[in-house]
């Protein structure tokens, strides 16, 4: 996932493997302060899926809401506001807002120099970029939880520029010094961060959901597409354009498999801009740049496959939000698609290139991969992921 812009011993705490029982959230939380949850990935340019995530939890909590289940005030924190409309007001709920612009916030945070509100009984922080917490002898600590989506900077190292793998670095080491627990999406991120230096017994993990996308704009989807001059079937690719997406090589599988098609279906590309060298494509690739959640889904849901094929990912949104919508989704292997794909190595062209062609063409395979992968993406839902978050709350006071 894409983390913002430009590390003493974890706490003890009890083992809360399973985090999905909120029968007694009303009684641990009575009279406490509740959760500030901080928000200021949806402040940024590019929020990728750390953004997701934070909307995907909010959308979960509130569905609970919706289902009467009592839960602890959640409260947002986030830097000065820069555009209108304000992605946080679509939440409804109590935002606290620094004076301090994003870039400049993040860095009074990695110096100490700026903290979080007091006053809250848990700060959690959806990545590594953590405000510290106030600290004094007359108030009770203030548990800190910190989500951790992938440590992919130590993995794929070329894939950072060096000031992006120096910040990750730091703020991970900040994380294990100071926080109380840790949220990963998947198991292979939760062995990552034991190995990084956190207890086991101080990781969960929680996958998140794939219907944050719940409303299709058709009609929107269809004037991109004509704009675009896409007027047949087309393969779709989903992320933000940078190197850890191994885009070159799926241009590459694609213009290989595009002579082999039934017609010259076209790669429709959906991202904003990351970082790296300018992407070279051949014919039949279209950049759609960032597009809204309602046409995202509607191009999910039109479109003949999903190619994904990072070289490292913790979870993997893109496949289950198209999943969800019935598309096939060519794969690397990857926590979420696992069973649910045809699956390839993201080092070798020809076989993304051949299963291109097959997922494309091969109409039993294509069905039976729509059923799994549905059947996955429905057992994945923003409710149930914040449900075990609350009950994880819950169980660290």
């Amino acid at each position: 996932m894409d983390d913002v812009d430009d590390v003493d011993d974890v706490d003890d705490v009890d083992d809360v493997d399973d985090v999905d029982d909120v029968d007694d959230v009303d009684d641990v939380w009575r009279g406490r302060a509740g959760v500030l949850l901080v928000a200021e990935q949806l402040r940024r340019r590019v929020p990728g899926g750390i953004g997701t995530y934070v909307r995907g939890l909010l959308s979960g909590l509130t569905t609970l809401e919706q289902s009467h289940v009592e839960l602890p005030p959640v409260t947002l924190y986030a830097s000065r506001g820069q555009k209108a409309p304000d992605p946080l007001d679509a939440f409804g709920r109590t935002v606290i807002t620094s004076r301090l612009p994003g870039p400049l916030l993040t860095r009074m945070w990695d110096r100490s120099l700026v903290h979080a509100p007091g006053g809250f009984d848990l700060v959690h922080a959806v990545s590594v970029a953590v405000p510290p917490v106030p600290r004094s002898r007359l108030a009770p600590r203030c548990v800190e939880v910190v989500a951790i989506h992938d440590v992919a900077w130590r993995h794929r190292p070329e894939d950072y520029p060096r000031r992006g793998r120096r910040w990750h670095e730091a703020a991970l080491g900040r994380a294990l010094r100071h926080a109380s627990h840790f949220v990963v999406p998947s198991e292979g991120v939760a062995g990552d961060l034991v190995m990084a230096g956190a207890p086991e017994r101080a990781v969960s993990v929680i996958p998140l959901g794939s219907d944050v996308l719940r409303q299709r704009d058709d009609a929107g989807a269809a004037a991109l597409l004509e704009h675009l001059g896409v007027r047949s079937e087309f393969l779709l690719s989903v992320g933000t354009l940078e190197p850890r997406k191994n885009l070159p090589r799926l241009f590459e599988a694609y213009g290989m498999a595009r002579r082999a098609l039934p017609e010259p279906w076209p790669l429709v590309v959906v991202g904003p801009p990351g970082w790296g060298p300018e992407l070279e494509h051949g014919e039949g690739i279209v950049f759609t740049g960032r597009v809204g959640d309602g046409t995202l889904a509607s191009l999910y849901a039109r479109a003949r496959l999903l190619a994904y094929v990072p070289f490292e990912e913790g979870f993997g949104l893109p496949p289950v939000e198209a999943m969800r919508y019935g598309t096939p989704v060519v794969a690397s292997p990857l926590p979420t698609t696992r069973g649910a794909s045809l699956e390839v190595d993201p080092t070798r062209v020809q076989d993304i290139a051949e299963a291109l062609v097959r997922l494309s063409t091969d109409d039993a395979l294509r069905a039976s991969l729509a059923a799994a992968g549905k059947a996955r993406a429905d057992s994945l839902t923003w409710e149930s992921a914040a449900r075990a978050h609350v009950a994880l709350w819950s169980s660290l006071l």
